[in-house]
C-alpha cells in the first residue's frame, strides 16, 4: 500500500506499523512515530494499522549541545 513517509511517498507490505518499521531498516531503531499527526507509543506499532495514504512520520533522538 502507498503512505507518506516523513513527506515522501513511498510502498509498504505490512499491515501494521511495527511491520512497516521493519520494512523501511527501522526495526530495532529508537525512534518516535507519529500516525496522521497522532504519537504512536513503541509497545502499540504492533497493534496499529496502517491504511493506504496514512502519514507516518519516523524522528531520530539528536544529541548535540
Amino acid at each position: 500500500m502507498k503512505i507518506e513517509v516523513n513527506g515522501e511517498p513511498r510502498e509498504v507490505a505490512g499491515p501494521m506499523l511495527a511491520d512497516a518499521l521493519a520494512e523501511l531498516g527501522w526495526a530495532d531503531a529508537r525512534v518516535a512515530t507519529a500516525l496522521n499527526g497522532t504519537f504512536v507509543p513503541k509497545g502499540a506499532r504492533g497493534d496499529t494499522a496502517l491504511n493506504a495514504g496514512d502519514r507516518l512520520e519516523v524522528l531520530a533522538p539528536m544529541q548535540g549541545g
